[in-house]
């Protein structure tokens, strides 16, 4: 999709040669002349435009309007909100052949960045449409869309950054979307491999006998049962001096979960392709990144294997040694993404992080608790926790703090090893993020669990893309923050690391 920005005063909007124009009016319509204003301004004396925002109105070849089709539609105060909504209803109307250039009119309203942030990435989802295994698909011919505001040089910084995200979400969408098959642990470093070749990235791949050869016997354990071979994915962007300490990024990468031999049921199984969604996120975000091309250095690492029941599968109660030393006896073989992840943590204390995140669809239990609509958060970091959240809310792309208190990692005690990989039922996502939480004590660790949010379910089955946004958000607040600052906190992390 070409996305463009332009300064359109309501006059100029009316002469803007579109197939067709999404027109935000707002509650209270400013004083003006031009034919939009006289368009909206008779919807509204008519009532013919519904009160409440995404409430709209078609109109056809109105006088004084080069677009033939004029959509009206309520944006309220043109918050983020309404005008996600707005946009979002706006964009279900337009679905015609013929309309291949498309104007968004903010030119009525007073939009800000973050209004702009959300008509853009809510124009991309609804234009995205997936092919790549079902040719039959026909993509919308929409093929341009134009933003008009009332001044583009005050947005454009918005603009570019928004363009970079919707680079991220949809790389990771295609991803996450692919079935097992076309989206095996070797594809995915493939997929890697083809961001390596854009500027300031580097990617290294490494199979089974490095693996092994570094003592990640949880990651080798989850691998053992499949006939895909693991592959673990390092990347690299370079964006500052080589002295400033990277954030690492850490991808869960379970192309496929069966559960192994603590089998899932056989219903919505399929939806288990998404399980590689905090792969796909790493992935979606170092794409943005080369888009964006911020001043902050970042690694990605991602663990990707299958989790099959064959009969080389670990079994429940096997124990095995992780690449920090430490034992764990597997309880459930379904809990194996925390497995794959606590030796890509112990990996990550290499780098000398500045920060450690990792990005897993790790438990249901937090889709019980958070649903469909934030990623559950965890971090025993305070001003960690708190950067990550504000710059969910300022992508739209929200996470929710949940707590870490040591009682939670009593029922992960073992006879047999020095922890057990599940804990029961009660608190499985706090449970889970205390398993990870022995792997990076020594780490800025942040831990974003996005099993409600990486994907949806039923008629609109499909990857959303999430948390990119919330990811280069947060690098992108980093790298505007002092060069000095942050080589301190990267210090005080490596020292901690080599205690």
């Amino acid at each position: 999709m070409n996305f463009d920005l332009k300064t359109l005063s309501p006059a100029q909007a009316a002469e803007f040669p579109a197939d067709a124009l999404l027109v935000l009016v707002p509650d209270t319509l400013p004083k003006g002349s031009s034919p939009l204003h006289a368009l909206a301004a008779q919807a509204l004396k008519g009532d013919d435009l519904e009160p409440g925002v995404g409430k709209s109105l078609a109109c056809y070849r109105p006088d004084g309007i080069k677009a033939a089709r004029v959509l009206l539609v309520r944006a309220g105060t043109a918050d983020a909100v309404s005008v996600r909504k707005a946009v979002g209803m706006g964009m279900s109307q337009l679905k015609a052949p013929g309309i291949t250039r498309l104007g968004v009119v903010f030119s009525l309203v007073a939009v800000d960045a973050e209004g702009l942030r959300a008509a853009l990435q809510i124009c991309a989802d609804a234009s995205y449409v997936y092919t790549t295994t079902k040719p039959s698909a026909k993509p919308r011919a929409l093929a341009k869309v134009t933003f008009g505001v009332s001044d583009a040089s005050a947005l454009r910084a918005t603009f570019e950054t928004g363009k970079a995200v919707v680079a991220g979400v949809e790389f990771a969408k295609e991803w996450a979307n692919r079935p097992a098959n076309h989206a095996t642990p070797s594809r995915l470093a493939d997929a890697a491999r083809q961001l390596g070749r854009l500027p300031g990235i580097k990617t290294e791949v490494l199979g089974p006998r490095q693996i092994e050869a570094l003592g990640m016997g949880a990651f080798l354990a989850v691998a053992q049962g499949s006939a895909e071979p693991l592959r673990f994915i390092v990347m690299r962007y370079q964006g500052a001096g080589k002295a400033d300490a990277p954030v690492v990024l850490v991808g869960k990468g379970i192309t496929f979960d069966t559960g192994g031999i603590s089998l899932k049921p056989a219903g919505e199984m399929d939806e288990m392709k998404f399980d590689m969604g905090g792969a796909a996120s790493v992935l979606g975000t170092f794409a943005a990144l080369a888009e964006a091309k911020p001043a902050i250095n970042v690694v990605g690492l991602i663990p990707t294997c299958e989790n099959m029941p064959d009969g080389k599968a670990v079994k429940p109660g096997d124990v095995v040694r992780s690449m920090s030393g430490q034992t764990i006896e597997i309880l459930n073989t379904d809990a194996e993404g925390r497995l794959i992840l606590c030796d890509a943590l112990t990996y990550a204390a290499r780098f000398k992080p500045r920060a450690v995140i990792d990005i897993a669809t790790l438990t249901g239990a937090c889709v019980i608790a958070l649903g469909a609509v934030r990623s559950g958060l965890f971090s025993p970091r305070d001003e960690l926790a708190q950067a990550l959240s504000q710059a969910g809310e300022q992508a739209g792309d929200p996470c929710w703090r949940l707590p870490l208190d040591d009682e939670y990692a009593e029922g992960l005690k073992s006879n047999f090893a020095d922890v057990a990989n599940v804990a029961g039922r009660a608190g499985g996502a706090v449970t889970a993020a205390k398993f990870l939480q022995r792997f990076a004590t020594e780490l800025p660790w942040a831990h974003l669990d996005i099993a409600g949010t990486a994907w949806r379910g039923g008629a609109n089955k499909g990857a959303t893309g999430r948390p990119v946004p919330l990811l280069l958000q947060y690098l992108l607040n980093e790298a505007a923050r002092p060069a000095d600052k942050a080589r301190a906190k990267g210090k005080g992390s490596s020292a901690a690391a080599a205690r």
